[in-house]
Parts: structure tokens; C-alpha cells; sequence
């Protein structure tokens, strides 16, 4: 990600040349940073439950589900918040929430 001037965001840029009032100028930013440390609530996936039905994929609002193959794999723990819409999307029960 960049701020206007086009200078790289990142954790050793200045505070004073981020974005003004969190605009952002460049799409799909979100993957240069981790954003998962300050989870409270971890997701796990039961895997005996779960049919691939991909229904929980577009609900995460952190892109945290990654799919290969038609398949979904492994939550992205770097970049889930625990926020729980997954487990909410899931019809079979297959994500639970438990405490980080």
C-alpha cells in the first residue's frame, strides 16, 4: 500500500506521511500487513463436518479462508480477526470459535 505521494505504508513508515483520516489509494492492501495478532477468538475448522461448500469464503470480511483446488484450507491465522461470521455462514457446524 501507498499513501498519495506514492511512499510505501508499512510499520516503519512516520505517522505524519500515512494516509490523512485512513484513505486509502490502493486496493488489496490489506494482505501487506498482519492483522491477526490482536484476535481474542480463534476459528477452527472440523474438518469431519466441513463438505468444501465454500459458503463461509465470501463472508470473511478479512479474505482469511484461502481455497485451493476447490477446497478450503486452513484458516489464515495472520490475517483472521475471530470476528465469527464464518461460523454464523456455515449451514453444517463445521467452524467453531474457541478462545485464543
Amino acid at each position: 500500500m501507498k499513501n498519495k505521494a506514492g511512499v510505501p505504508i508499512n510499520e516503519d513508515i512516520s505517522w505524519r506521511d500515512i494516509t490523512p483520516g485512513g484513505v486509502v489509494y490502493e486496493a488489496g492492501s490489506a494482505q501487506h500487513f498482519r492483522t491477526g495478532d490482536w484476535r481474542s477468538m480463534k476459528p477452527v475448522l472440523l474438518r469431519d463436518k466441513c463438505i468444501d461448500c465454500l459458503l463461509c469464503v465470501p463472508c470473511c470480511p478479512d479474505s482469511a479462508i484461502p481455497v485451493k483446488d476447490g477446497k478450503r484450507l486452513e484458516f489464515d491465522m495472520d490475517h483472521c480477526k475471530g470476528c465469527g461470521i464464518c461460523v454464523k455462514a456455515c449451514p453444517f457446524k463445521a467452524i467453531e470459535l474457541i478462545k485464543e
